[in-house]
């Protein structure tokens, strides 16, 4: 919301010398955040003067245009110019060339002296061209910052204006005022109006404040106005999309006078163009109080008008000129030619106010919230009106508002106003909230005083009776926001000041702290933090193709996966059910700007649905849902476990003199996998693994020892490297971690170390090409009894020497007991027993 000073000081004591960084600071008070200041005077600098054209002499050019050689005066005839540099001519008649055709002889125009700046760092000062020395600019209004007109300039008289020759051009068009601009959160549609804006100023400063509704006379009743019947028969939630409908006619009016400087300067420096003189006051209203109108060209009208919803089929031509279908939750507002608005959002083409029109009927309506901003994101028709409408506008100043646009219309239009006028609706019930008298305090953390707390509410416009308990205050009518003691509570706090709450850190309760995940989350990620790898965060979007990839080990088999209502684009229009795209997408993004050697990890969630994602239907707003509806919503949210995943390539480390850096390989994603299983002191089974994403030679299946599969490792698929460019033989493993934290023991034991020297033995084993060596390892770990310490594959051996169809798997394996120092005798008894069991299972030979 930009502010206006000098509209603001109208109805709060903002001090003279204030600047928009001073009115800024004292709202920030209140909780409001600073977004920018607009002060023309920072880009544009005088001399900048009303002049009159004397004489116009028109000279044809080679280049076929026609240019003006002017002779303008800048200072009252008979006085000398009191203004002095190089380029001001003492006798008060300035040289100029213009281009510009749209003026006369004797128009007042803003003329632009030597040593004027205007937008853009746009120096002024005398030039010799087209063989004449121009001393100056006359200026169009484009190039005064004030609007986007650049076709002619500014001719005064068109814009109601007759000054004095010579007179500041700045001060006349109101280019000294400076606007300060605010953030305003949802919550807060009050503050979208100079009302709402100057009420808070008056908060933060303790200063007095004047509504401007106060200043309006507006009758207190009305009646035997145009026709308006409200017939809402599909509301949305129980709550009709429209509860009051104010009517009124302004006869005569004539609708190509111009706006006059103060107005358009100030809707300027609110950010709104200058349009026509009507839609002008209905924006000036607007900002003013807060309250959107809507003019309509009564003439155009047929019949009375009708608030109803859309029929399936109609369609409107807006304002911008686009035909839109309407939807049947669409408000619309009607005549008996059909639709000629969407309720809130954007008024027909049909009955759209123009130059001719001389009766204008103003509409100040009140619609609910949830209507207007359905139909606002339907159509994608962003307005101030619906930015309004959507948070909430003041029930009880419509009738205001429009009697200030008829009272514009008549001073600025020469219009007259009608007799009577039209109200319909039902005021909603005021809103009370029971507010105990130690809840606040309680609430905030500060003793408030009683005094405090019903001056608070009372600034705010709330109507506070003491009561037994505490008050009870009813919420002003502007203020819907404030539904609970909760909100007072934030309310007499933000009053009396965020800088007097203390700054506590709370106390955890004992026995509190991390959560058992929590803590199990920590530990893995710093563990591969401190191992060197870089943890990322990618988008969880994806595509439906990299969901089939690496959401399924099976080529083929298409991958359950929620697709996003509005992606940000087509290409990601998936929730991810696998890290790993996104993973290598910023490894993709950092290869292709230089960096090489990349180890880089994400843990994040996944998004699986099951078969029912989501609820037919929506529970309505202001009703607890019952235990049912909340058990439905909860069946239909996806299961979100966390995964942890790493994607590795180029090199281990850097090049350095007399060290040769060794490339990642599929060791090292397994690396990755049990250095997760060491940290939370889980083992992970490692197998031969076959998944789609990765090489077919050179992948691994890792599980837990109760057969849950957890995820895969190894080398990616040299095709899918290709595709992303990716460097080949780049590696990657992914996990579901939360499966790792539930198999995680609560506290990790510390095994005992004997202190007796080990016992190592090797055995070479041929079995079977197809049997797995993680199945034989387990069966030499099984047979081998409770002195085996550790059990390791060390060679993998197929060739001369061996029959065909089968493998050489050789193991060292450790033996060591606690109470004795081993004999070989047992330790080959216990590597027999092994390889027995090996044998029996597999058939395992001893090489």
């Amino acid at each position: 919301m930009r502010i206006p000073l000098s509209w603001l000081r109208e109805f709060a004591q903002v001090p003279a010398g204030a600047t928009a960084e001073d009115v800024m600071a004292e709202l920030v008070k209140v909780g409001f955040e600073e977004e920018a200041v607009h002060r023309p005077t920072d880009s544009l600098q005088g001399p900048i003067v009303v002049g009159q054209v004397l004489s116009i002499v028109k000279e044809p050019q080679t280049n076929g245009k026609t240019i003006n050689w002017c002779q303008v005066r800048v200072v009252p005839e008979g006085q000398q110019q009191a203004l002095t540099g190089e380029g001001i001519d003492p006798s008060g008649v300035q040289g100029v060339i213009c281009g510009a055709h749209n003026f006369v002889e004797g128009d007042k125009v803003v003329v632009t002296l030597p040593g004027a700046v205007l937008p853009g760092d746009f120096r002024i000062s005398a030039r010799k061209t087209y063989g004449h020395l121009s001393a100056g600019m006359i200026a169009s209004v484009r190039e005064l910052g004030i609007g986007e007109d650049h076709d002619g300039i500014l001719v005064l008289s068109r814009i109601g204006l007759d000054p004095e020759i010579g007179t500041d051009a700045m001060e006349l068009l109101g280019l000294h005022d400076q606007a300060a601009e605010i953030n305003v959160t949802p919550d807060r549609g009050y503050a979208f109006s100079i009302r709402g804006v100057a009420r808070e100023y008056a908060h933060a400063t303790g200063t007095g404040f004047t509504d401007p509704a106060s200043k309006v006379q507006a009758p207190a009743e009305l009646t035997g106005g145009y026709g308006v019947k409200i017939n809402d028969d599909a509301p949305i939630y129980g709550k009709p999309g429209c509860d009051r409908f104010v009517a009124r006619t302004v006869h005569g009016v004539d609708a190509t006078r111009p706006t006059p400087p103060w107005m358009s300067s100030r809707l300027r420096l609110a950010g709104i163009r200058s349009i026509s003189l009507p839609v002008d006051i209905s924006n000036y209203v607007m900002l003013e109080l807060g309250q959107p109108l809507h003019f309509y060209d009564q003439d155009r009208l047929s019949g009375e008008i009708v608030v109803r919803r859309a029929v399936p089929g109609e369609k409107l031509k807006t304002l911008d000129g686009k035909e839109r279908a309407l939807d049947a939750e669409d408000l619309l507002i009607t005549d008996g030619s059909g639709p000629i608005g969407v309720a809130g959002v954007m008024g027909g083409a049909s009955t759209e106010v123009s130059g001719s029109t001389s009766t204008i009927l103003i509409e100040a309506a009140h619609f609910e919230e949830v209507s207007i901003a359905r139909s606002r994101r339907r159509h994608k028709l962003p307005s101030e009106a619906s930015k309004r409408f959507e948070r909430g506008v003041d029930w009880h100043v419509a009738h205001i508002a429009a009697q200030r646009a008829v009272d514009l219309l008549m001073e600025l239009a020469g219009g007259t106003a009608a007799a009577g006028g039209t109200d319909v609706g039902t005021a909603p019930d005021a809103v009370t909230v029971a507010l105990p008298a130690a809840f606040a305090s309680d609430r905030i953390g500060i003793d408030f005083a009683q005094e405090q707390i019903v001056t608070s509410l009372e600034d705010l416009g709330a109507v506070v009776v003491k009561n037994d308990g505490g008050w009870s205050v009813t919420a002003p009518s502007w203020r819907n926001d404030l539904e609970t003691k909760e909100d007072l509570s934030e309310e007499i706090a933000r009053l009396v000041g965020y800088d007097k709450i203390p700054a506590t850190l709370p106390v955890a309760p004992p026995g509190r702290g991390l959560t058992r995940v929590q803590q199990q989350r920590r530990r893995l990620v710093q563990s591969l933090a401190a191992a060197g790898l870089t943890e990322v965060m990618a988008y969880p979007f994806v595509a439906k193709a990299d969901n089939d990839t690496f959401g399924v080990p099976t080529a083929g088999t298409a991958r359950k996966a929620l697709k996003l209502a509005n992606p940000i684009s087509e290409e990601h229009g998936y929730l991810r059910t696998s890290i790993l795209p996104g993973l290598l997408e910023v490894a993709k993004r950092n290869h292709s700007r230089g960096f090489r050697d990349l180890a880089l990890f994400e843990a994040g969630l996944v998004f699986l649905p099951g078969e029912t994602p989501g609820t037919a239907t929506i529970p309505p707003l202001g009703v607890k849902p019952s235990d049912e509806v909340l058990d439905a919503l909860y069946d239909g949210v996806p299961d979100q476990p966390l995964h942890l995943a790493a994607v590795l390539t180029g090199h281990d480390s850097p090049a350095a003199a007399g060290h040769a850096p060794r490339p990642w390989d599929w060791a090292d994603a397994l690396d990755i996998a049990r250095l997760a299983g060491d940290v939370l002191g889980v083992e992970i089974v490692v197998s031969q693994g076959r998944h789609q994403a990765f090489h077919p030679g050179r992948a691994a299946q890792l599980a837990l020892r109760s057969g849950e599969v957890l995820g895969y490792a190894g080398e990616l698929h040299p095709k899918l490297l290709a595709a992303h460019d990716m460097p080949a033989r780049s590696v990657a493993v992914e996990f579901n971690a939360d499966a790792l934290f539930e198999a995680a023991a609560d506290v990790i034991v510390a095994r005992h170390i004997s202190s007796y020297p080990v016992a190592s033995q090797d055995v070479a084993l041929v079995v079977a090409q197809e049997v797995p060596a993680e199945e034989v390892l387990a069966a030499l770990r099984e047979g081998a009894g409770g002195l085996l310490e550790d059990v390791a594959l060390f060679d993998v051996y197929a060739g001369k020497g061996i029959e065909d169809g089968k493998k050489s798997l050789a193991f060292s394996l450790r033996f060591r007991a606690d109470d004795r120092t081993l004999t070989a005798e047992e330790a080959s008894e216990a590597r027999a027993a092994a390889v027995a069991v090996a044998h029996e299972r597999f058939g395992a030979v001893q090489r």
